[in-house]
């Protein structure tokens, strides 16, 4: 299955191994979930987990963003434009809308209705993964 994973779903996996967001990167990290991205989001995804603030170790960083770039769906999307609460939301829009596939976020309400994108939390997502 093929999603586009927020950033934020990334960081609150590693953070609290046990909540939601780890399930999701869990199903990443055992190949049952296919990242769709762009280089916008993998560098996102590399800049936000070396923040100072996480304390992730570099080498745990390094590890997870070759392992995404491995076996991510790596594509250039074509522009979209939108007026969206945080501008840094629309490489996952672009990716989500190209690719057709949803967005698994903490943050709902960056994403305001757009025609053709399908949001999921951590939690709904992992109910419809169960459920299909």
């Amino acid at each position: 299955m093929k999603v586009v994973v927020d950033t934020n779903v990334i960081v609150s996996g590693i953070l609290k191994p046990g909540g939601l967001p780890a399930k999701v990167l869990n199903l990443v990290l055992s190949g049952k979930l296919l990242i769709c991205a762009d280089s916008r989001i993998i560098n996102e995804y590399r800049n936000v987990l070396l923040r100072d603030k996480f304390g992730f170790p570099k080498k745990l960083v390094d590890d997870l963003i070759d392992f995404i770039e491995s076996t991510a769906i790596l594509v250039s999307p074509p522009p979209v434009l939108l007026d969206l609460i945080d501008e840094g939301d629309l490489p996952f829009i672009e990716v989500a809308l190209f690719t057709n596939v949803p967005i698994i976020t903490g943050n709902e309400k960056h994403f305001q209705a757009i025609d053709g994108l399908t949001i999921y939390t951590p939690n709904d997502f992992l109910k419809l993964y169960k459920s299909r």
